[in-house]
């Protein structure tokens, strides 16, 4: 007890009153945007919990102090010969490099690829539910989901859950019957088509580099460069983007993954536009 009165950490009840509101015993049941009209939740909330009150609670000045800060460099063009996706692998918690070695694209299915920008377990959890509710579409119509369809599915979860702290901003990439498709979702429900995305606190060096050398009728090894030498540079001026490139490209019979690359190295082959 002792311990507990000198760090200053507030007592159990008294968190508990601030964080859930007065009276409330039961959840409010929300309307299932994402599962095709079963009625199972895929995801619930604990009996009386405010997910937005708990995390406003976790800061210095409630004596909590639990850092909720994300770094990454996430970016993805379409061009002639499809999309490229391309992202680093170091995962942050804080000053904390929790990982030098994540995979920031998730593969959906043969023709769907995401990437993970912001909480790395929001984007696994949701990202993984959406492959499984894009399986059961293509069972029960036949046919695989548009890459339309597909964000807005993503979306309509995020929708759901709007301002109960969740962080993710994502680029759903694939290929259907209107050609190649890139969209941006993030945790406010957010859903955007575009040529070029990229997320993350490196963001701005990526664009930066991606802008000036983006060509729509590129060929196909200059596009896997602009995406390498674009992460690099971001790897380079952000200290929360590092380890190695992963590098997807979205073809018309489906993704082949291009390369696996030390930003290191990359770095001292690009030396000369870097000092």
């Amino acid at each position: 007890m002792a311990l507990f009165d000198v760090s200053g950490f507030k007592s159990y009840s008294e968190l508990r009153r601030q964080i859930f509101p007065a009276g409330q015993t039961h959840l409010v049941d929300r309307t299932n945007h994402y599962n095709f009209g079963t009625k199972t939740q895929e995801f619930a909330v604990p009996v009386g919990a405010d997910p937005s009150g708990f995390l406003k609670s976790c800061n210095h000045d409630s004596g909590v102090c639990i850092e909720m800060n994300h770094g990454t460099t996430t970016l993805a063009f379409k061009f002639r010969h499809g999309v490229i996706v391309a992202v680093d692998s170091r995962a942050s918690a804080g000053r904390y490099l929790a990982s030098n070695d994540v995979n920031k694209v998730i593969e959906i299915n043969p023709y769907l690829l995401g990437t993970m920008s912001g909480s790395a377990a929001d984007c696994q959890y949701w990202e993984r539910l959406l492959a499984k509710e894009c399986r059961l579409y293509r069972l029960r119509n036949n046919h695989r989901i548009s890459v339309a369809a597909a964000s807005k599915l993503l979306s309509n979860m995020m929708l759901g859950y709007r301002g109960m702290g969740l962080s993710m901003g994502s680029m759903i990439c694939g290929w259907d019957k209107e050609g190649p498709g890139l969209y941006y979702v993030d945790d406010n429900g957010t859903r955007m088509s575009g040529r070029m995305f990229s997320t993350g606190c490196g963001n701005s060096y990526a664009y930066g580099v991606v802008d000036s050398g983006y060509r729509e009728d590129m060929t196909v090894e200059e596009a896997y460069e602009l995406g390498r030498r674009g992460i690099a540079h971001a790897t380079h001026r952000d200290a929360y983007s590092g380890g190695v490139v992963n590098m997807y490209h979205m073809q018309e019979d489906g993704w082949i993954k291009v390369c696996k690359e030390d930003v290191s190295e990359l770095i001292h082959r690009y030396r000369k536009g870097m000092f």
